[in-house]
């Protein structure tokens, strides 16, 4: 049996989105900044596709910058709106527990002459509105915190966030790439300038993504070469990328509320039959009970390292991981359970299981029995 459960990290292609995506590929071939009828062509498609995006997410179809997914919609955020804001001053502020696309970026930062506030989160890996309002100072222009945590699934207080930077002047992105599909985004209605999203985490395909950026906001390229997205990312556009994206959005629009109950059921099928494989007291759930993603389950598993569970799944036939996929080849301790502040045996027997589209509730019960058979294979040898 091959069970994969690490949809946090990518989600398989919906048969739909590669069905429009094949269409595109096999019947369009213009490149929409040409001026003959087959660029014209393939302009409309992509302007389609923006508008079917936009009329999702809440926001007008030009406020949507189509990227190569979430690590370069953030970066376009980050660097192009410090630079285009740049004699505002050099303080910038985020999180401790960011995806390394922002983290990494801050860092750059940082040797370029910006001072960092990097906010701390509770142990359910929750940011405080009130840290926020405190490391706001005169020279502050910018403020990053992803929505939800594509490590333990927490989802952070954006709109009052949002006020909070709104209050003060402060340009606000958010690194929207693992909320996308699971929780409901009004563009026009949250106080946010810059949201960041990726379509591979809602059964689109790899290497397209988007960033919103408010009408108002100022924002500098960072890739020149061309015209394309309004002079704001020089590339020709991912055409067919950018229809399986829309896509997935229309699919993730009409199945959200089926989407979430599916993944609340598996959540509590998978939890429930830990607690009878394994024992209430020999795992422990990581991030918030309430505010968090419903498919994402972050679980230690204290008898048991995360590199021997993981490798112990994978000859089962389960994938899953021990956090961000972009960092989780390394099997170095997460970040964000280190920010969360855990004990050492929880940081270091941490494991991420996500689901959602082909998962069942079988799925979910074969892999807490195997969790448990390995857990007691162990003890028995030790």
């Amino acid at each position: 049996m091959n069970i994969y459960l690490d949809h946090a990290a990518s989600t398989p292609v919906h048969p739909e989105v590669a069905e429009a995506m094949l269409k595109v590929m096999t019947s369009q071939f213009g490149n929409a900044s040409s001026v003959h009828a087959f660029g014209r062509a393939a302009k409309r498609t992509v302007s389609s596709a923006r508008d079917k995006i936009a009329a999702f997410l809440g926001s007008f179809p030009d406020e949507l910058i189509f990227t190569s997914g979430g690590t370069e919609s953030d970066n376009l955020a980050i660097f192009g709106a410090l630079s285009a804001h740049e004699n505002n001053g050099k303080h910038i502020i985020t999180t401790s527990i960011e995806h390394h696309a922002v983290l990494h970026s801050f860092e750059q930062l940082e040797q370029e002459g910006y001072e960092v506030t990097y906010l701390p989160v509770d142990s359910y890996g929750l940011v405080s509105t009130d840290d926020v309002r405190s490391a706001i100072r005169p020279d502050t222009i910018l403020i990053s915190v992803m929505y939800a945590n594509n490590e333990v699934g927490t989802i952070q207080p954006i709109e009052e966030i949002g006020s909070i930077a709104r209050e003060y002047g402060v340009l606000f992105h958010v690194d929207a790439v693992q909320a996308l599909g699971s929780v409901p985004i009004n563009l026009h209605a949250l106080p946010v300038d810059m949201m960041s999203f990726s379509a591979h985490k809602i059964n689109g395909p790899q290497g397209v993504g988007a960033l919103y950026l408010r009408r108002e906001v100022k924002l500098n390229p960072i890739a020149f070469g061309g015209l394309q997205e309004r002079k704001r990312r020089a590339g020709t556009e991912n055409m067919a990328g950018i229809v399986g994206f829309a896509t997935a959005v229309q699919i993730a629009a009409s199945h959200m509320e089926e989407r979430t109950a599916h993944d609340l059921e598996l959540r509590s099928v998978f939890l429930e039959e830990l607690s009878k494989e394994v024992g209430e007291g020999e795992f422990v759930l990581n991030g918030h009970p309430e505010q968090v993603l419903p498919h994402i389950v972050n679980v230690s598993f204290p008898s048991v390292k995360t590199e021997t569970m993981l490798m112990n799944l994978d000859v089962e036939g389960v994938a899953c991981a021990s956090g961000s996929a972009c960092t989780s080849g390394s099997l170095s301790r997460s970040h964000v359970l280190e920010a969360m502040q855990l004990p050492e045996e929880i940081m270091d027997s941490a494991i991420r299981f996500s689901f959602g589209l082909g998962n069942t509730k079988k799925d979910l019960v074969y892999t807490a029995q195997k969790v448990g058979t390995i857990i007691k294979r162990l003890r028995s040898r030790a």
